[in-house]
């Protein structure tokens, strides 16, 4: 039984949404459609061409809200992710990572041929001779983007003389088209301060500008100067060089971007909504002042930090993580409003393919569950793996490990869940220090020994 099978029946349904078996990943719909149309609107009235990232969401069904909100098309960032959106219609699409091994190669022409608008990025002279090898095999010219490195040393060119390289061999290319340039600072992004936020991309765009102009000095001329944040799109927009925004996560938003002043009006006034959430059921209340969850390290990432609680109990009330299947809030001498709490969904969980399916709701009429959209993603790019063997990729050593900790394959291929980091503790000092806190508000609050006494997961290897 799967989650259409389980849910499809509440569509519609007034007060469908308690009924969702949880833990549950669900969208605010109407907050996600006045996410996707501020952006829309703030693209139009600054002059630049939209093209979200739909690492954040991996969906047809919001990509296709996007572009009918005025976006040009959407940026992946594997060329799975691309295939998957493309057999769903979306038909324009930028690569944001460099595509260099025979066999992705072979694919990435093939989606050429299929779809009227494929860009990719490159940043290696190698790579452009393959590609220009593979395109001129079929009947279609691939467009690239030369890559430059904003100083994260993860992929592109470090300098404006490289950049000047790549594009001589672009230009002597038969089988490909210099389109442009991208250029995404990761790493400015979450900076919270708006004031020293800018004064670092102000910094790293000075940089940018001077590739360009080193390019156009050499008759290489960018047509796309691509890249951008949530974070940063403000500032994009008033330094006015790029000129595509390749924002992502102001669709759904999350804790970090919140802790952030995206447009130097303060933090408490974030522009976006919170629009995905996950919906967690009570499931013991036991213990005086808190009370267990079933939304624990399986039901989201944790490298970002826990979830913020929404609803359900009190406004800025501790979560922790107590293992697999559970989390526990802190809520004192205060009393539970429901028996379901909603959580901000943490940083990059979004991102992960935690559940294939999305559930939407509308908080009208009794909160009830609109529709039920599929996440597109290629399980060739959504390795999971079991205890001791890795499952939906090859090539790998059996004891091979996710570069961002273990992954478990649950209920065959139609869940994937992503658990604690190895090494990580259950529950850290930070932990501790949050229920002493609580002790303080509550001091019948009993602190488990488990808090006091942090542990290691322990993984094989």
């Amino acid at each position: 039984m799967n989650d259409a099978d389980l849910h499809a029946h509440l569509i519609g349904q007034q007060g469908g949404r308690k009924s969702l078996n949880t833990p549950v990943l669900v969208i605010e719909l109407d907050a996600l459609e006045r996410n996707i149309e501020k952006m829309a609107a703030f693209a139009r009235e600054h002059g630049l061409v939209l093209r979200p990232h739909a690492k954040t969401h991996k969906s047809a069904d919001i990509a296709k809200k996007q572009i009918a909100a005025g976006a040009v098309g959407v940026c992946c960032a594997k060329l799975g992710e691309a295939e998957a959106l493309a057999d769903q219609g979306v038909d324009s699409i930028l690569i944001t990572s460099p595509v260099v091994s025979a066999p992705a190669m072979a694919r990435l022409v093939k989606l050429n041929e299929r779809i009227s608008d494929l860009r990719v990025v490159v940043d290696n002279p190698d790579n452009i001779r393959a590609l220009d090898l593979a395109a001129s095999q079929t009947s279609a010219t691939l467009a690239v983007l030369i890559d430059i490195d904003p100083g994260i040393h993860r992929t592109g060119v470090p300098s404006a003389e490289a950049a000047i390289e790549l594009g001589r061999v672009i230009a002597s290319a038969s089988a490909l088209r210099f389109l442009g340039v991208q250029f995404y600072c990761g790493r400015e992004q979450h900076i919270e301060s708006y004031d020293e936020r800018r004064a670092a991309i102000v910094d790293r765009t000075d940089f940018l500008r001077s590739v360009m102009e080193a390019l156009s000095g050499s008759g290489l001329a960018p047509q796309v100067v691509t890249g951008g944040g949530t974070g940063t799109h403000k500032i994009d927009a008033e330094l006015g060089v790029l000129n595509e925004l390749q924002v992502g996560s102001y669709v759904f938003m999350d804790r970090q971007y919140n802790d952030c002043d995206l447009v130097g009006e303060g933090a408490d006034q974030p522009p976006y909504e919170t629009a995905l959430r996950i919906d967690a059921r009570v499931v013991s209340t036991n213990t005086q002042g808190v009370a267990t969850v079933d939304s624990g390290f399986k039901a989201m990432a944790t490298d970002g930090g826990p979830p913020v609680v929404l609803d359900g109990a009190p406004a800025g009330t501790p979560f922790h993580f107590m293992g697999d299947e559970h989390g526990l809030i802190v809520v004192g001498d205060a009393q539970l409003a429901r028996d379901i709490v909603t959580l901000g969904v943490p940083p990059r969980s979004y991102r992960e393919p935690v559940r294939p399916l999305s559930h939407c709701s509308r908080r009208d009429a009794g909160r009830y569950l609109a529709s039920l959209w599929a996440r597109q993603v290629s399980i060739a790019d959504c390795l999971t793996f079991e205890r001791d063997r890795p499952t939906g990729g090859v090539g790998l050593e059996t004891n091979a490990h996710p570069p961002l900790g273990r992954r478990w394959k649950v209920a065959g291929n139609r869940r994937f869940a992503a658990i604690a980091h190895l090494g990580r503790f259950c529950l850290d000092r930070s932990s501790a220090r949050l229920f002493e806190l609580a002790q303080m508000a509550a001091p019948s609050i009993p602190a488990p020994r488990d808090i006091l006494a942090p542990r290691r997961v322990q993984t094989s290897p």
